[in-house]
């Protein structure tokens, strides 16, 4: 029993899951924010075109069962389609959809700006090279120097596998049979 409190412990105080305690409170919190917005704002004004562009505040909503109370119809006891609120919500996950993009857009961003550059190489490699006194910039002159070198045999394999295609093969022949031919 002492084991699993000490790995619950271990699991709870890891970054990641505060970091997603956190996260889930405050989108909680900002999707509350953003239910309002849409239940209070946009709901009402979707009710509103929608009644404009159908005549009536009957085009808003389709009516499955109306309970009329002294003539007029009861609508917290009527059965009835909101139109209004199915916008309301698809608009409601649309604007968490494109919030949620760009904050994970933007903490990716931020992930690439301040992750550190290994310059092609492996973590052990580079540290192991800043442990040996290397400054930045050297490691840097190295990478490129390592570049340039891989580049460079890559070119020169390139052409050397060229050599061996049926197009230069057929070049080379028909080079040496103008040669034969001028003689």
């Amino acid at each position: 029993m002492k084991k699993f409190f000490k790995e619950f412990k271990a699991f709870i105080t890891r970054g990641n899951v505060i970091d997603m305690a956190v996260g889930v409170i405050v989108g909680g919190a900002f999707t509350a924010i953003v239910t309002a917005l849409t239940t209070h704002v946009f709901q009402p004004l979707v009710n509103w075109a929608l009644a404009g562009a159908g005549g009536g505040l009957e085009s808003a909503v389709t009516m499955l069962k109306a309970v009329e109370v002294d003539g007029v119809i009861d609508m917290s006891q009527s059965i009835y389609i909101d139109w209004g609120a199915v916008i309301s919500a698809v608009l409601n996950f649309l604007i968490i959809a494109l919030i949620l993009f760009s904050i994970v857009k933007a903490i990716n961003k931020l992930h690439e700006v301040s992750a550190p550059k290994y310059y092609g190489y492996d973590k052990k490699e580079y540290y192991a090279m800043r442990r040996a006194g290397k400054s930045e910039e050297e490691i840097e002159k190295l990478a490129a120097a390592r570049d340039k070198a891989k580049a460079e045999a890559d070119a020169a394999a390139a052409e050397e596998a060229k050599k061996h295609t049926v197009e230069y093969l057929l070049e080379e022949i028909k080079t040496l049979l103008e040669k034969q031919s001028e003689k």
